[in-house]
């Protein structure tokens, strides 16, 4: 039944002849607007019900192979591209394929078999101590993690990891909360230092080391080793080492009676609850032989001066300004939201990856007309092998927060851009535009002056439509 006003008009009659009479150039109280139409009980007509397309859709096309952000838009992803593919039909994980849509729905541009390169922490095992955890990912967990592996690890307010040291190197980076750390030098010095979010630590091989959490959080930090085979269980502890040397040897080391070692730890202890520490002036050793090293192995990332580029940020630590770190060097990178870590590569060493927060993608080119593109999200890891192409996106709407490690004594690589522009006009255009030479001199022109953008952010007149814009 259509509703009629005093006059016996319906609602459409009255809407019409108002639209009507605005089209006539009249001025009348009637907008041609989804709420007039609402407000009359009336369906919307095309114009404004146009659904948007999803990218997952069997009819989409999109021949750029966009970037679709399938967690920030709740968008279930599918095995369609450009017309091929089909539903599933069997057991699907949703979670999951929300993270890595380019697994799913890989860009046309993949090909080969070029094996994963990625893994999150959440699928690694957790060990529980007491005030504790701790977690690997290792060449076990990611088989193409050869060069670095990596431990998590959260320790209480006062827990400590208790007196050890590791074959391999250790470089680590404050994720959060307040971290002591105690150390002896190959000479025998002492070193005792505090560190907060964003600092580093490096011990090199042998070197005898404390941790112990702060604060009313205590600490969460990530441990990179300088090999990819080292386990977290193949760590040399104090009091695993006494529990397995007979009482009679560990008395006449320290030259003191067996009894007063009756009681020492049967096991390593590994993780504990400590007392709670005073400052490094009340707690530091005072001994007639004690000496202070003469090293410096920690680092303040976060306070280094960054190197701004168009679309984020960049932090290098290595052995030129921590000079400790002779087997790992990093990079602290921030990309901002539509930007993009440029196409580049490192010559020196495999890229170990670590996403702190926000939503990336990587395609990964292994030469061989071999590619693959994997997504990242907070806590995972990520590989790329050395001298492999490759670039970050920022798939998401929130910078992307990332740490790129490398088994090296200082952070290399190669700008795509950079070597375009470096090279001979005629060198490029041959290669790339020899049948177009129209955009082959729009490329020159942007090329030439071979600046180096390592966190580019393109223009808004290049950007490429985003998915949620994309129309029926």
């Amino acid at each position: 039944m259509l509703l009629r006003n005093n006059h016996g008009l319906s609602a459409w009659q009255l809407l019409a002849a108002g639209l009507a009479l605005s089209n006539s150039g009249l001025a009348v109280p009637v907008e041609d607007s989804p709420r007039q139409y609402l407000l009359a009980g009336l369906d919307l007509p095309p114009k404004y019900s146009k659904k948007l397309k999803s990218p997952y859709d069997p009819d989409y096309r999109d021949p750029y192979d966009r970037a679709v952000d399938a967690i920030g838009e709740k968008l279930d992803p599918l095995p369609y591209r450009n017309g091929f593919g089909t539903s599933v039909l069997g057991p699907w994980n949703r979670e999951r394929s929300r993270q890595s849509p380019d697994l799913v729905r890989p860009p046309s541009t993949d090909h080969g078999n070029l094996q994963n390169m990625r893994w999150s922490f959440a699928d690694s095992h957790v060990r529980i101590e007491e005030g504790g955890w701790t977690r690997q990912t290792t060449v076990r967990e990611l088989g193409a993690s050869v060069e670095l592996a990596a431990v998590n690890m959260r320790l209480d307010q006062g827990v400590i990891r208790e007196l050890h040291w590791h074959k391999e190197a250790e470089w680590a980076y404050v994720l959060d909360g307040q971290v002591r750390v105690t150390a002896i030098d190959y000479e025998g010095g002492n070193f005792m230092d505090d560190l907060k979010k964003g600092d580093l630590w490096y011990f090199p091989s042998g070197v005898p080391h404390s941790l112990q959490g702060l604060g009313e959080n205590g600490t969460e930090f990530l441990l990179v080793f300088d090999d990819g085979n080292f386990s977290e269980e193949s760590t040399f502890i104090l009091s695993d080492w006494l529990a397995h040397t007979p009482k009679s040897v560990i008395a006449k080391n320290f030259n003191l009676a067996p009894e007063v070692f009756a009681h020492l730890p049967e096991k390593e202890k590994y993780i504990f609850q400590g007392s709670q520490p005073g400052s490094i002036n009340e707690e530091k050793p005072t001994g007639k032989g004690v000496k202070k090293s003469k090293y410096n192995f920690v680092h303040r990332m976060l306070e280094q001066e960054p190197h701004l580029t168009s679309g984020g940020e960049v932090r290098i630590t290595d052995s030129k300004n921590f000079p400790i770190s002779k087997t790992v060097a990093a990079a602290h990178v921030l990309i901002e939201p539509g930007a993009i870590r440029e196409m580049h590569w490192h010559p020196n060493a495999d890229e170990w990856n670590f996403f702190i927060r926000g939503r990336a993608r990587i395609t990964i080119f292994a030469s061989e007309g071999s590619a693959r593109t994997f997504d990242y999200v907070p806590g995972d890891v990520g590989i790329v092998p050395r001298n492999m192409g490759h670039f970050v996106e920022n798939i998401g709407d929130e910078p992307i927060e990332m740490l790129e490690v490398f088994r090296a004594d200082e952070f290399r690589d190669f700008s795509l851009f950079q070597w375009m522009g470096e090279t001979p006009k005629k060198m490029v255009v041959d290669h790339l535009f020899k049948d177009d030479p129209k955009n082959g001199e729009i490329f020159w022109n942007k090329v030439k002056s071979a600046e180096k953008d390592e966190v580019t952010l393109p223009d808004s007149e290049n950007e490429v439509t985003a998915p949620g814009e994309r129309e029926l």
